[in-house]
């Protein structure tokens, strides 16, 4: 049972936690794996972690009044015109998960200093709905990096068959064809 009191301290760590997952999805592999396509939309590691640095960045930045001391170089004026789900060329790995990083740690001081009921306010929001609070931004922060987090998981597979939180886990093949022949008996 969640505390009441401590609601703030539970969505951060639920937040934590899936951005600890994120990034081990992204370690021990070379700069290729980290960009390559593997679902036709182009679903990619890095591209997934880039995209959740803007997120931060703006959802547990922006949006109370603090944006980014250093603009990530793919940030532009209207967020829908950013180029967050993939890396350039010239955007180094390295660069991109520390620009995660450096995100991460700064919505950390945005939720630490204000309460969850703290007004804010999303710009590319839906006039009239731009309005929001901190508990709200942070449940939608929580969700979206659990889920691309999932995304990530399911790409990593994919790339040299580890999943789970710490990529300790090897996917079978006899569980594989075990799922495809219980689909192959509805076709």
């Amino acid at each position: 049972m969640v505390d009441p009191a401590n609601l703030k301290g539970e969505l951060l760590g639920l937040l934590r936690s899936s951005r600890a997952v994120m990034l081990t999805k992204v370690a021990g592999l070379s700069e290729y794996d980290r960009r390559r396509p593997l679902t036709p939309s182009g679903t990619n590691l890095l591209g997934l972690v880039k995209h959740l640095a803007g997120l931060e960045y703006g959802y547990l930045g922006a949006s109370f009044g603090r944006p980014p001391v250093e603009r990530p170089s793919w940030f532009r004026d209207d967020p829908y015109d950013e180029i967050d789900m993939w890396a350039t060329a010239d955007e180094s790995s390295d660069y991109i998960v520390g620009v995660y990083r450096q995100a991460c740690a700064h919505a950390d001081l945005t939720v630490a200093e204000l309460n969850l009921d703290s007004p804010g306010h999303v710009a590319h929001w839906a006039v009239g709905r731009q309005q929001t609070t901190l508990g709200v931004l942070l449940i939608r922060m929580a969700g979206e990096t659990a889920q691309h987090a999932g995304h990530a998981d399911i790409v990593r597979e994919l790339i040299d068959g580890r999943t789970g939180a710490g990529n300790d886990a090897v996917a079978g093949d006899s569980q594989y064809g075990i799922v495809q022949a219980i689909a192959d008996g509805f076709r």
